[in-house]
């Protein structure tokens, strides 16, 4: 009971049918995020494409300014000295054949993947299972590479992967309800405008069509989209 009347109240405190200007959005998710535990911040960004044509994904990874305030588990496929650089460089689980088991099993100790290019015919085995959780590493997002320090550093450091969904939604965590307003603000333009430079060429009309933000714990607040297209 005492869940539901913190959620009330928070919900007391937001206009559902308002648009908040990004500022004002920023410091109600943070005054509504009062669960015993550092809440998530999430944006969501209703983009104005449609995902299922190859043209029209947007994808990519960005270093945050400030990071998530999380620390991501990364998994290693690599054999070998790019074995031993992937745990130098802090790496949770590294394998190759004995990694590929365990994942088959169901046993993914990983939020990140990231595979030597030697070892794609043996991961594009695990796509089916990889794929629909979007950890399958990818040349173009730097996770299929030899640099396997510079990679597993990235992610660990801050690094947020973002994917627009089917319905050109995406989805992303850019901080916890512990930053202070200008770090999260600072977050937040940094993916929008990511996200901008990822706008595809077979996107038609308005790209940034609707934006709202969230804690772990607490009620969505709408976002005035304007104010993001200043957040540059």
């Amino acid at each position: 009971m005492a869940h539901n009347k913190r959620l009330a109240a928070a919900a007391a405190k937001v206009e559902h049918n308002k648009a908040y200007g990004l500022e004002e959005a920023v410091r109600l998710v943070k005054g509504n995020a009062t669960a015993k535990f550092d809440e998530t911040v999430e944006i969501s960004l209703g983009l104005g494409i449609d995902p299922r044509h190859a043209d029209q994904m947007v994808r990519g990874l960005l270093s945050l300014p400030n990071g998530t305030g999380k620390t991501l588990r990364v998994g290693v496929f690599a054999r070998g000295p790019k074995a031993q650089e992937a745990l130098d460089a802090g790496a949770d689980v590294v394998g190759a054949d004995d990694l590929a088991e365990k994942v088959q099993a169901g046993d993914i100790q990983f939020d990140r993947c990231i595979a030597t290019p030697d070892m794609m015919a043996l991961v594009g085995r695990l796509g089916k299972i990889l794929g629909p959780r979007g950890l399958m590493p990818n040349p173009k997002l730097g996770t299929v590479t030899m640099d396997v320090k510079g990679a597993v550093g990235a992610a660990k450091s801050g690094q947020i992967e973002f994917r627009a969904e089917k319905a050109g939604i995406i989805h992303a965590g850019i901080g916890k309800a512990s930053f202070d307003e200008t770090k999260l603000l600072e977050n937040i333009r940094a993916l929008v405008d990511a996200i901008q430079k990822a706008k595809p060429s077979g996107a038609k009309g308005t790209y940034l069509q609707r934006a709202a933000l969230s804690s772990t714990m607490g009620p969505g607040v709408r976002v005035d989209v304007s104010s993001l297209a200043n957040a540059g």
